[in-house]
């Protein structure tokens, strides 16, 4: 009965983050402090399109290399625009975050192969620890020499597309024993256990982000006639570049 109610793709999905992401850094620029307030609807949004997208790709080496490069891209320019710290973007957030959804996707074919060494399968759950630890002590880092150091949204802004993802299942060959864990609202149910954890992190208006889970609970997991991938890769920096050009002829 719940699915008759997941009616929307994931185009409007996106659509609503861009959406939401660029009033928040509207608000940002300008000091609108409902326009942050909505803004936080667009990180949950996105890092579980992020999760869709590990889950879909064909070509993952691709997928990550694309957002990982427009990332250092963008850290170019902002090591010109304000060299006094080192801030890495929402796009180098995810690059880490994919980076963990793919070693995880690799540990669960692995475990729910019967076929396969047990040596393999701990080697894979031992990278997937790993990958995970260091990020944590990524995000531990405070200073490089005289400069502060941050990654955006810091850990568990890295961790929630992984969130998403610990209960996708659909490359893996489950048993039939094991099929109620391939169910979409017990998924949603940890993406939302890890959206609760970034809010108890970054604290105050970040507690707004759990409502980006209401259209979330109606995505019917179709992509959507139109294909605009593309578009939302290059809508961060450019709309940046947008707003910043803005501010400084206003």
């Amino acid at each position: 009965m719940l699915n008759k109610v997941r009616i929307i793709n994931g185009n409007v999905i996106k659509i609503l983050a861009a959406v939401f992401m660029l009033l928040d850094h509207i608000g940002l620029i300008w000091n609108v402090e409902i326009l942050r307030v909505l803004g936080r609807l667009s990180m949950p949004l996105f890092a579980f399109m992020i999760a869709e997208g590990c889950r879909y790709t064909k070509n993952k080496l691709k997928h990550f290399c694309l957002i990982f490069l427009l990332g250092v891209f963008c850290q170019i320019v902002y090591a010109i625009v304000n060299p006094h710290e080192i801030y890495l973007s929402i796009l180098i957030t995810f690059s880490i975050s994919i980076l963990v959804i793919y070693s995880l996707q690799y540990f669960k074919k692995l475990v729910f192969n019967e076929d396969e060494k047990n040596y393999k399968k701990l080697l894979a759950g031992l990278i997937f620890i790993v990958l995970v630890s260091i990020t944590y002590l990524l995000n531990s880092i405070e200073r490089i020499g005289d400069k502060v150091f941050y990654i955006d949204y810091g850990f568990w802004g890295c961790m929630l597309p992984v969130f998403a993802s610990l209960l996708d299942f659909r490359n893996v060959n489950l048993s039939e024993k094991f099929r109620w864990l391939d169910g979409y609202y017990l998924k949603l149910f940890f993406f939302s256990i890890g959206t609760i954890l970034l809010s108890i992190s970054l604290g105050k208006i970040q507690w707004f982000s759990l409502i980006a889970l209401i259209p979330l609970s109606l995505y019917g997991g179709k992509k959507g006639k139109s294909n605009l991938k593309y578009f939302f890769y290059f809508f961060y920096p450019m709309h940046l570049a947008v707003l910043y050009g803005l501010n400084m002829i206003i």
